[in-house]
């Protein structure tokens, strides 16, 4: 059963597993020795682990099964940042985490353990989640499964790396500025950023960096990753706020045509050769499907929106790092965090109220200009990243020299796109649909109307059926041989 299981892991997606698991004909015991088997086959190339939860994932897995689970048995792991897992430390990717460990499930963490959903541990993220590279002191460098001497993106890096190289097959993240679909172009999966609002943040948080954060998955088939919205979308207790809630599922939206899309084609910063290479392939594949493609000129000045990023980004660790050091009793020192921590808190740490505000009302005001572009276009399209991934140790090389503005310009320079996306709310996906002449994934970035998260779904899988990507392993898998 143990080779039979490996097969299954290395072709099936998440919902076939669990159709399996639910008619009996897989084990869920045997299911998480498997993946805890493969999870230590690659690890020791990719370093994506953060905690290895293995006797409470086979404990889970031995106790009566709940009725109905999309997702029962399915391992799978949890990212280490802003997510409590119960049991598992919570070390944001920082030295200044400790070894404190969640006494609790973040509400996202609960519904997909309601799905059926098995943790086998937690994934790696840079420290607080601010790089485009999982990169940190405390846990080293996750690599990249197509090549480790690349990086794995960030800042779900670890969860990315695990999904590409088949050890699951999808893993929870989040995304503050394109922490889903940064790894997911990286790695060569499917990465999907939900509206602002639909996904819950509690019970610790109303919203996270001013609301531009939430929580989702990376993925290898769509169709896990509309299934994962459906069990896990909708307000939790007290939330602030909520984006509305499709009449039908997300799931079902792959089943359906998209019809014929007004697609408009980002006019934006700089792209490296090979990534325009994508954008031109990506645009030739949409309108063999039929779709109006045409170039788009967004209102906005691209330096000011990362600015303003900032400026919410710089405050909210703050009162981070303000809150862990009194919980322990001891304020929080520059020698605990990284530079380019140190930088942005030197820099955006203890900006005024009127300026966070001005920063809310700027990202607002952004939204709508936007709302009112794409009256005219359905989504938005662009390379999720101006160039491919970087050599580990090149991307998040700072020193306490650099200014803000330096940070600022290494990371938006390799990533231009994404972080419209979480200022203006707008549900946004990563798709895996060519690769580089070196052979190194670099996805394609649609954005859809806040709200139109179907529409999205539709589109990615017409697109993930006229060009799959699944057939594509990378050099570090898990896979049988």
């Amino acid at each position: 059963m143990s080779h039979e299981l490996h097969h299954l892991l290395d072709s099936h997606d998440g919902i076939a597993l669990g159709e399996g698991v639910n008619a009996g004909d897989i084990s869920r015991e045997a299911l998480v020795e498997a993946v805890i088997e493969r999870l230590e086959r690659v690890e020791p190339r990719l370093n994506a682990v953060v905690d290895r939860l293995y006797e409470a994932a086979r404990e889970e897995s031995r106790q009566p099964q709940p009725p109905g689970g999309p997702f029962a048995g399915v391992p799978t792991l949890v990212k280490d940042l802003f997510s409590p897992l119960k049991g598992a430390r919570m070390t944001q990717g920082s030295l200044v985490g400790g070894d404190v460990r969640a006494e609790f499930d973040a509400e996202a963490v609960a519904r997909l353990r309601r799905a059926g959903c098995v943790f086998v541990g937690t994934t790696t993220s840079p420290e607080f989640g601010t790089s485009y590279t999982t990169e940190s002191t405390r846990h080293g460098a996750t690599r990249n499964p197509w090549d480790p001497e690349r990086s794995a993106g960030g800042s779900s890096g670890g969860a990315a790396a695990l999904v590409a190289a088949r050890v699951v097959p999808f893993a929870h993240g989040n995304d503050g500025g394109g922490s889903l679909r940064v790894p997911a172009s990286c790695c060569g999966v499917f990465g999907f950023k939900p509206s602002r609002g639909l996904m819950p943040s509690g019970p610790m948080a109303g919203e996270g960096w001013g609301g531009m954060g939430t929580s989702h998955a990376i993925t290898r088939s769509v169709r896990d990753s509309a299934a994962l919205v459906d069990a896990t979308a909708g307000m939790d207790t007290g939330a602030p706020y909520a984006a509305p809630v499709s009449a039908f599922s997300c799931l079902e939206a792959t089943r359906r045509d998209p019809g014929t899309l007004r697609i408009g084609v980002i006019d934006g910063p700089e792209l490296a050769p090979e990534a325009a290479k994508v954008l031109q392939q990506t645009t030739t594949l949409c309108e063999s499907l039929g779709h109006r493609v045409e170039r788009v000129t967004l209102p906005l000045e691209w330096e000011a929106l990362y600015q303003r990023c900032f400026d919410v980004i710089g405050p909210s660790t703050q009162e981070l790092l303000d809150m862990i050091g009194n919980l322990r009793g001891q304020p929080v020192s520059d020698e605990e965090i990284e530079p380019r921590t140190r930088i942005m808190l030197r820099e955006r740490g203890h900006i005024d109220a009127t300026r966070y505000i001005a920063a809310i009302n700027y990202l607002h005001a952004l939204g709508r200009k936007i709302a009112t572009t794409m009256l005219d276009v359905d989504v938005l399209l662009s390379p999720t990243l101006a160039r491919k991934p970087p050599v580990i140790g090149t991307l998040d090389a700072f020193d306490d020299r650099l200014s803000l503005d330096e940070v600022i310009h290494a990371f938006h320079s390799y990533c231009p796109f994404t972080a419209l996306c979480n200022a203006t709310g707008q549900p946004a996906m990563s798709v895996p649909l060519f690769w580089t002449d070196d052979g190194l994934p670099l996805g394609s970035h649609f954005a859809g109307r806040f709200g139109e998260e179907n529409l999205l779904f539709s589109l990615a899988a017409q697109l993930e059926r006229a060009h799959p990507w699944t057939g594509r392993v990378p050099g570090i898998n898990a896979c049988c041989r």
